[in-house]
């Protein structure tokens, strides 16, 4: 349940993110995760390294720049760390605290994924209910700034908000680091924002991603006939 008192945007929030074997959320697994709690200016950081047990496929390793050496060397077994992982985050998100994440759809349902693999209970489970509160500035950039032309990656987004230099993106620290940074800027500029309370952004969020995802799904539907389409619910189809 979502209870504050004072506006969501003056209260904590969780930062969090991955790095991953590939981006299937079924079959690849999490290599690196970054939690970052953030209240009044000052930043908490808890960062995992994970032996995922597969190979980090040459093109996954390219953008986050993780090895197979290196994850077996330094790496935990999956299951302390996703425990870890996701019991911090159901506490977080009980006491109606966000978890903030660009994308952060991909990030949940591969934990999700990964928790169900290693018999433990998924975040969802935890929570008895649906995953929220949930803060993704992806969602709300496409929302919020629908026509603006360019790429929409976090890197791209950031420099929009003039945040983006000297920067290290695709490490999970960093892009958590970056998304916080981005939400905050995000609420500076967009007054709606402001004037929302947290369960109206959850509502205002899974609106907004169903009409891109409708008009995403048919433009490609026109462009190309044959392809994967975006599921049309949120934060987990």
């Amino acid at each position: 349940m979502i209870n504050s008192t004072v506006p969501w945007y003056e209260g904590a929030w969780l930062g969090f993110d991955t790095e991953t074997t590939g981006v299937w959320v079924k079959r690849d697994r999490i290599a690196t995760a970054s939690l970052i709690w953030r209240e009044g200016g000052d930043n908490r950081v808890h960062n995992w390294i994970i032996n995922p047990g597969v190979p980090m496929p040459p093109q996954a390793s390219a953008v986050n720049g993780l090895t197979d050496d290196y994850l077996a060397q330094n790496g935990e077994q999956p299951a302390g760390a996703l425990e870890k992982i996701a019991s911090e985050l159901a506490s977080a998100m009980s006491r109606g605290i966000p978890a903030v994440g660009f994308n952060v759809s991909f990030d949940f349902q591969i934990l999700e994924a990964e928790l169900a693999r290693n018999g433990l209970p998924t975040v969802q489970e935890r929570l008895g209910g649906a995953l929220a509160p949930i803060i993704d500035p992806l969602v709300l950039d496409r929302a919020l700034d629908r026509y603006r032309r360019g790429k929409r990656r976090l890197a791209a987004v950031c420099a929009v908000y003039g945040l983006g230099e000297d920067r290290d993106f695709h490490h999970a620290e960093a892009d958590v680091a970056a998304t916080l940074d981005l939400l905050s800027a995000m609420v500076d500029r967009f007054e709606e924002l402001r004037a929302m309370t947290l369960t109206e952004l959850q509502q205002f969020q899974r609106d907004s991603h169903r009409i891109w995802a409708e008009s995403f799904n048919e433009f490609m539907k026109q462009k190309h006939g044959n392809f994967h389409p975006a599921p049309v619910t949120w934060p987990v189809p």
